[in-house]
C-alpha cells in the first residue's frame, strides 16, 4: 500500500508538467508495480502452503508421531542424528503400533497351540436332592413316591487331550510364519522411522540454510536500497531505482518471514517423530555436509536387497503361512486321536465319600461337515494367490527401489556439481551488476535480476544436497540396511558445526563456494562505496 501511494502521489505532481515527463512517471509507477507483483509472486513460490490431502496425510500416518517424552525445558538441547535416530526408535509411534502387532501375532500362536496342549479342570458340589420317582414311573401301590431328601458331594479333576491332529499342527506351523512375518516387519518398521528421521532432519538443516540465505540477501537487499537512496539523493539516479529496489527488499522481507515460518514447522514435524515436546528447543549438531558415494554394483546391491530387506522377508513369510494354513484346511478332513478322563470322589456325605473315575481313548472321523471344509479350502486357496501375487511384486518393486535409488544418487551427484558452478557464476554476476551500479554505467535492474538469480541459485544449491543426501537414506533403505548404514551416511566427519554466515564480500570480491558449505552466502555490497562519475 506504500508503493502505490507514493505512485498516486507522483502522479498528482506531475499532472501539471509536460506529457513526456507524464509519461516517463506513469511508465515508472507501472514497472514498479509490476515488479512488486511479480517479487511476491516469487517469494511465494519458496514454499507453497500444504495441501488438505498432504494433512491428512500427515495426521494419519503414524510414523509422523510419537509418544511424547516429558515437558519442554527453558534450555536448548543439542540434537545430533545418532540422538534423533536413537530417540525415533524408542518413541515412534508408528514403531510402537508395529511392536503390538508382533505381541498379536504371538499370542495368537499361543492360541494355536492350545489345540494340542492337555485341558485340565477341576470342580467341587454339594448337592441336596429331593427325586420324584412317580416322574420315572414308579407308581406301584406300597412305593413311596419320592425320596429323599438326601445330600451329594462330588469333588474330581478332568482332563483332556488331542494328541494328534494335523488340522491343528498345521495351523500351529502357520502361526508361527505369522510371527516371524511380524517380527520381519517390525525390523521393516525399524528402517522406516530411519528413513522418516533421517528425512526430517535433513530437511530441518535445509529450511535452516533456506533462512541463511534468505537472510543474507535480504541484507544484500538493504544495501542496495541504501545505495540507490543515495544516488538518488545525491542526483545520479532517478526515483525509480529507489522504487525497484524498495520492491526487491519488501520481497526479501516476505520471503524471510516464510522461510522462517517454515523452518519452525519443519521443527516441530521434526520433534512429533522422535517423540520430543512440541515447545522443546533444540539445535541441530550434524549439518552433513556432502560425501559422494563410490559406485555400487546394480546386480550384487539388488542380491543384497533380496537377502536383507526385512519387508520381503516378511511376505515369504507370510507366504509360508498361507501355505500352511491351506494345508491345515484341507487336513480338517483326516481322523484325529484324543485321551479324556476324570478322577474324583463321589458320597452322600463329606465323611462316605468314595473314588469315582473314568478313562477314555477317542478317534474322531469326520464323515460330513456340510461343505464346511470345501469352503475353508477354498478360502485359504484365494489367500495363498494373494500373497504369492505380492510376494511377487513386492520381488518387482525392490528391483526398481534399487535401481531408482542408484539412479536419484547419481543424478543428484551431479546436480550438486551444477548447482555449485551456477552458485558460484550467480555471486560473480552480481558482485559485477554491483559494481556497474556503483560506477552508474547501468540501473539497478540488473542488480536486482543478478539478485534473483542468485537467490535461485542458492535454492537448487541447497535442494541439491538435500536430494543427495535424501538419496544415500532413500539407498540404504532399497538395500535393506538403512538402520546400520544411515548413521554412517549422515554423520561424516567434518558436518558437525553450523555453517558460518559472518564475513560478507564486498562487490567484485566474491569468494567461491565450498563444496561443504550447507549454503553458499551472496555476496553484500557496500552501501558506503562511493559511485564513479
Amino acid at each position: 500500500m506504500a508503493y502505490i501511494h507514493a505512485g498516486s502521489r507522483n502522479k498528482i505532481e506531475s499532472s501539471t508538467g509536460s506529457p513526456v515527463r507524464r509519461a516517463r512517471r506513469a511508465a515508472r509507477i507501472a514497472g514498479a508495480i509490476l515488479l512488486l507483483t511479480w517479487s511476491s509472486a516469487w517469494a511465494q513460490d519458496l514454499s507453497t502452503l500444504p495441501s488438505a490431502e498432504q494433512v491428512i496425510n500427515r495426521n494419519q500416518d503414524p510414523y509422523a508421531g510419537s509418544i511424547p517424552q516429558g515437558k519442554a525445558a527453558g534450555e536448548i538441547i543439542e540434537l545430533t542424528i545418532e540422538d534423533a535416530l536413537d530417540r525415533g526408535l524408542k518413541y515412534n509411534l508408528g514403531l510402537y503400533l508395529a511392536d503390538r502387532v508382533t505381541q498379536q501375532s504371538q499370542a495368537a500362536r499361543l492360541r494355536a497351540l492350545s489345540d494340542l496342549l492337555p485341558v485340565a479342570n477341576g470342580s467341587f458340589s454339594e448337592e441336596d436332592q429331593k427325586i420324584n420317582l412317580k416322574a420315572f414311573g414308579f407308581k406301584f401301590v406300597g412305593f413311596p413316591s419320592s425320596v429323599g431328601p438326601f445330600g451329594l458331594t462330588d469333588l474330581r479333576a478332568t482332563g483332556q487331550w488331542t494328541v494328534l491332529d494335523f488340522h491343528s499342527i498345521s495351523n500351529i506351523q502357520s502361526a508361527g510364519q505369522n510371527v516371524k512375518a511380524a517380527q520381519f516387519t517390525y525390523l521393516d518398521a525399524r528402517d522406516t522411522v530411519v528413513l522418516a528421521v533421517g528425512a526430517n532432519y535433513l530437511l530441518t538443516i535445509a529450511q535452516e540454510s533456506r533462512v541463511e540465505a534468505t537472510q543474507a540477501e535480504l541484507k544484500t537487499a538493504q544495501a542496495l536500497y541504501q545505495l540507490a537512496v543515495d544516488q538518488e539523493n545525491a542526483g545520479l539516479a532517478p526515483n525509480i531505482d529507489s522504487l525497484r529496489a524498495r520492491v526487491q527488499l519488501q520481497a526479501q522481507q516476505e520471503a524471510l518471514i516464510q522461510a522462517e515460518n517454515d523452518l519452525e514447522k519443519q521443527r516441530i514435524a521434526l520433534a512429533r517423530v522422535i517423540g520430543l515436546p512440541v515447545r522443546q528447543k533444540f539445535r541441530l549438531v550434524n549439518r552433513v555436509p556432502y560425501h559422494p558415494l563410490p559406485d555400487l554394483d546394480l546386480e550384487s546391491a539388488y542380491a543384497r536387497a533380496l537377502e536383507t530387506r526385512p519387508d520381503y522377508q516378511a511376505a515369504l513369510a507370510a507366504l509360508r503361512a498361507a501355505q500352511l494354513s491351506r494345508s491345515a484346511a484341507w487336513k480338517q478332513r483326516l481322523p484325529s486321536i484324543g485321551l479324556a478322563g476324570e478322577y474324583g470322589v463321589l458320597g452322600y456325605t463329606p465323611d462316605a465319600m468314595a473314588p469315582n473315575w473314568t478313562a477314555a481313548a477317542t478317534l474322531r472321523i469326520p464323515i460330513f461337515e456340510g461343505g464346511k471344509v470345501e469352503a475353508d479350502v477354498q478360502q485359504a486357496d484365494a489367500i495363498l494367490k494373494q500373497r504369492q501375487a505380492q510376494a511377487d511384486n513386492l520381488r518387482g518393486r525392490i528391483e526398481q527401489d534399487v535401481e531408482d535409488a542408484l539412479l536419484d544418487l547419481k543424478a543428484a551427484g551431479q546436480q550438486v556439481d551444477v548447482a555449485k558452478l551456477g552458485l558460484e557464476l550467480a555471486q560473480q554476476a552480481l558482485g559485477q551488476s554491483q559494481d556497474r551500479f556503483a560506477a552508474g554505467v547501468t540501473n539497478n535492474v540488473e542488480v536486482i535480476q543478478a539478485q534473483q538469480q542468485l537467490a535461485s541459485a542458492n535454492e537448487r544449491y541447497i535442494a541439491s544436497l538435500y536430494a543427495h543426501n535424501i538419496a544415500k537414506v532413500l539407498l540404504a533403505r532399497a538395500i535393506g540396511n538403512a538402520e546400520s548404514v544411515v548413521k554412517l551416511y549422515l554423520s561424516a566427519p567434518g558436518g558437525t558445526e553450523p555453517a558460518n554466515g559472518a564475513g560478507r564480500q564486498a562487490p567484485g570480491n566474491v569468494a567461491p563456494a565450498s563444496p561443504n558449505d550447507v549454503t553458499a552466502q551472496p555476496a553484500q555490497p557496500n552501501p558506503n562505496q562511493v559511485p564513479h562519475e
